[in-house]
């Protein structure tokens, strides 16, 4: 054979050899996403009682952000963000009902594709995805339960949900942590990490608490007793200074809860109980992963999609301006490439950020038309244009004329009121509104 020849096959070999290497050293990618939990309430923000003791060791030992922003305080106008690096107005997804409109050129799971990536979502997916045919893994949860419960546990769970659940409730829940939706996701995940060998993989671990339905088992149901809890910094007698919208919502969910005056403390408690249960099988998670012996080569992410006024303003849930509470987002990073921070990360940063920091993780450009920004380097220490990061952009809603109280339909001929469903929001039609209550939204 031709000596070039030969050393052509080599050096082919070669390349061969270390593009497999190269590829088996990708990191790993774990992203826990929560649905509407608030960036302040954990003691690394200073909030005084223990909800979130795990996720704030794993921040001590890593990286945090106490100036983390979603795109839009509603799922999945945030969540369409996350996944295509776009703000809202770009992916022309603003409100958690025009899912068809979206807009963008390459996206997250195109980019781990062609960077070899094994990828499964586990949980509430609410995005323009059709999970089951993008993913190599797929396991649906919604706000009701498995999207196609099977166990005995998991049928116990969507009927305790869908029957006795409509909003809230304010009993301990008459169910074991082991059929509670994060205990199940948290199970599903770990069956498919083990099981991932040579080829680097992508998880979403998306857990639709502490979103209503508002619900807890004991002993998180007890572990934060009403009493206990610190006096919040507003109420009732604020709304008119936050303005009209603030105040028809206020109107609308006192329709829908005639008692939610009452309720908030109950309800703030059960909150509690859930982030500490989430808190607890993130634990649970991230300390198999390192039982698996993967932590060495594994990105953790960790972040909500939005926050809760949680009785703030005598309101719950969302729906009515930007206020921190529904805009700042908890942010960890941990494990692979991170260098470990004393402090919190001083910068302001975006749900809109994820994606490209992950196109920097896998090596991979950034495509066109994404507006968030790597923060791979100043996760690693090195330097980044600081002034870029002094400011964060979030945005709300279609636009045009804000709502006061002086509109001409009611909330049942709008759409946002049935009796014995929780609140709507959102500007939606009555069918709109059928839909997403039937979809658990």
């Amino acid at each position: 054979m031709n000596k070039a020849i030969l050393l052509l096959t080599a050096c082919t070999g070669l390349v061969h050899t270390m593009d497999t290497v190269a590829q088996n050293q990708k990191p790993n990618i774990v992203l826990i996403i929560t649905d509407q939990q608030r960036a302040d309430l954990c003691g690394r923000e200073g909030f005084p009682l223990p909800v979130t003791p795990y996720a704030d060791s794993l921040a001590a030992q890593n990286a945090w952000f106490n100036k983390a922003y979603t795109a839009a305080p509603a799922s999945v106008p945030a969540r369409c963000s996350l996944l295509t690096g776009r703000y809202p107005s770009a992916t022309h997804v603003r409100t958690n009902n025009n899912i068809p409109d979206v807009f963008y050129e390459k996206d997250l799971l195109d980019v781990l594709k062609e960077n070899g990536y094994h990828t499964a979502l586990v949980g509430k997916n609410h995005t323009y995805l059709k999970a089951e045919e993008v993913f190599d893994y797929f396991v649906g949860y919604g706000h009701r339960g498995k999207e196609k419960p099977e166990t005995k546990d998991e049928k116990a769970l969507a009927r305790f949900l869908k029957k006795e659940v409509p909003g809230h409730y304010l009993k301990p829940a008459p169910l074991t942590v082991e059929q509670q939706q994060p205990y199940q996701i948290v199970s599903h995940a770990l069956e498919w990490i083990q099981k991932q060998k040579d080829t680097p993989f992508f998880i979403q671990v998306s857990i639709p608490e502490p979103h209503t339905p508002s619900q807890v088992c004991d002993p998180y149901y007890s572990m934060f007793p009403p009493e206990d809890l610190p006096s919040l910094l507003t109420s009732r007698k604020d709304l008119k200074k936050k303005g009209e919208k603030y105040m028809a919502l206020a109107t609308l969910e006192d329709k829908a809860c005639p008692n939610l005056q009452q309720e908030i403390p109950r309800l703030r408690s059960i909150y509690l109980g859930m982030v500490r249960m989430i808190d607890d099988q993130m634990k649970r998670l991230i300390e198999g992963i390192k039982s698996y012996g993967l932590d060495d080569n594994t990105l953790f992410i960790i972040l909500s999609d939005h926050g809760d006024y949680c009785g703030e303003y005598g309101l719950i849930r969302k729906g009515a301006g930007v206020p921190e509470s529904l805009t700042r987002i908890p942010m960890i990073w941990a494990g692979y490439g991170i260098k470990p921070q004393s402090y919190p990360m001083d910068a302001h940063v975006s749900i809109v950020d994820i994606f490209p920091t992950l196109c920097s993780v896998v090596g991979a450009e950034i495509p066109i038309g994404v507006q968030g920004r790597s923060l791979w380097p100043m996760l690693k220490g090195e330097d980044y244009p600081r002034k870029e990061f002094s400011s964060v952009v979030v945005e709300q809603g279609y636009g045009g004329e804000d709502f006061t109280l002086d509109e001409p339909l009611g909330f049942e001929e709008s759409g946002f009121y049935r009796p014995n469903v929780e609140a709507s929001f959102g500007g939606l039609t009555p069918l709109d509104t059928k839909r997403l209550l039937a979809d658990g939204s």
